[in-house]
């Protein structure tokens, strides 16, 4: 057998370090929120912060993430998608070291800044897999965007262990994740040497006009947009949910984790079946029956096969989550237009995002019961049906 050229070696280190420093900033978006869930009870005895402001720690990343979406192609065309991902992860560590400083207002100011930096990173992945792997779309939005579900994941399964069992506090459990993100940083570090300025042809404000006036766009993006409100509901209140079902804090933690686990699943699945469709709408019915389920389950007032329910909506939310990532890179022709719809289409879908955990608390804040927010997120799953059906259909953006 011929040894591999220096070349070929070169090439194969290259496109290593590059798939480990997508997997690894994948896997830092989303333990910074997911922590947050299992803690709820915790910072409150701390904090003396009502449910509706707890609400809003989980809001306040989705507020950043709808500003800053539109604004990070712009970005990109100044750092490149490398040094854009770069700069992210240095926020993002910042951001969650703030968080371990005492007092409110480092609380919220760290988390503003962590959802900067995850802002940029969920534009730009996409586009980043549109362009560097056109002919495995499909396998590597399986791959990031299944690590998302796994940060997702580790982080609501081991957040009330790192504060209780460890006696680190709900701050240092929380700012622990910043050795991951600095690790994803250290790794991505030499993508800087191959960076590349976007080639474009049309103004920024000429781009976002193009995509506003297109109807399959604004359907992928109140189909993310749907789908993120209903997964940063869960994944700030399901803990809740479940303790008052009679779950101890820590089985509830794992509950949310379990939920996570098999997003996970579905991530995994569904972007790889997805791409082997010309029609996705069947894809669409599927995850929507399911999710349908699994609300109906949790409404009912004990812990009955609350395990299903958790797996089921955990299930569909990150099928749902992996569908509408691949959805960006299926509707587009080109990685810069797919930067542009993903900039769309989760600035659009984070900011209605944003509304969901701070009603769904306030919600129940006014009713005391969680039967009338559970409701909310099924009428929100009908709506959800309408734009996926739209987004779904083989057409590109034009």
């Amino acid at each position: 057998m011929a040894a591999s050229s220096p070349y070929e070696q070169n090439s194969t280190l290259k496109n290593f370090l590059l798939i480990a420093g997508i997997v690894l900033i994948a896997l830092n978006l989303r333990p910074a929120l997911a922590g947050v869930g299992p803690l709820v009870g915790t910072i409150r005895d701390s904090t003396g912060l009502s449910n509706t402001m707890l609400g809003l720690l989980t809001t306040l990343p989705l507020i950043a993430f709808g500003v800053l979406s539109t604004l990070t192609p712009l970005v990109a065309r100044k750092l490149g998608i490398e040094g854009t991902l770069a700069l992210a992860m240095g926020l993002l560590s910042g951001g969650i070291l703030l968080r371990v400083i005492p007092g409110n207002l480092p609380l919220f100011g760290g988390t503003l800044l962590l959802g900067i930096a995850i802002a940029f990173g969920n534009v730009l992945l996409p586009s980043l897999v549109k362009r560097d792997f056109p002919n495995h779309t499909g396998i590597m939005t399986s791959v990031y965007s299944s690590m998302l579900g796994v940060g997702a994941t580790l982080a609501a399964g081991i957040s009330v262990p790192l504060a209780h069992d460890l006696g680190w506090g709900w701050r240092w459990s929380l700012g622990s994740w910043a050795a991951l993100s600095l690790l994803a940083l250290i790794v991505w570090l030499p993508q800087l040497k191959n960076l590349t300025l976007p080639k474009h042809n049309r103004s920024f404000t000429q781009s976002l006009k193009d995509l506003g006036g297109s109807k399959i766009a604004w359907q992928v993006a109140l189909f993310m947009g749907l789908q993120s409100l209903a997964f940063y509901v869960i994944l700030a209140w399901l803990p809740e949910i479940l303790q008052d079902r009679g779950l101890s804090a820590q089985k509830a933690g794992w509950m949310l984790s379990l939920s996570q686990g098999m997003g996970v699943v579905g991530t995994i699945l569904i972007p790889t079946w997805a791409e082997k469709l010309d029609d996705q709408r069947g894809l669409v019915w599927m995850l929507m029956i399911c999710e349908s389920i699994s609300l109906v389950g949790l409404m009912l007032p004990n812990a009955f096969l609350v395990g299903l329910w958790a797996s089921l909506i955990g299930l569909a939310l990150g099928g749902s989550f992996g569908l509408a990532l691949l959805f960006i890179v299926l509707r587009t022709v080109d990685s810069e237009t797919a930067t542009e719809l993903s900039g769309m289409a989760q600035s659009i879908g984070y900011l209605l995002a944003a509304v969901g955990p701070t009603l769904f608390g306030a919600l129940h804040d006014l009713t005391h019961a969680w039967f009338i927010p559970l409701l909310f997120l099924l009428a929100i799953v009908g709506v959800k049906l309408i734009f996926g059906l739209g987004a779904g259909r083989p057409k590109a953006v034009e």
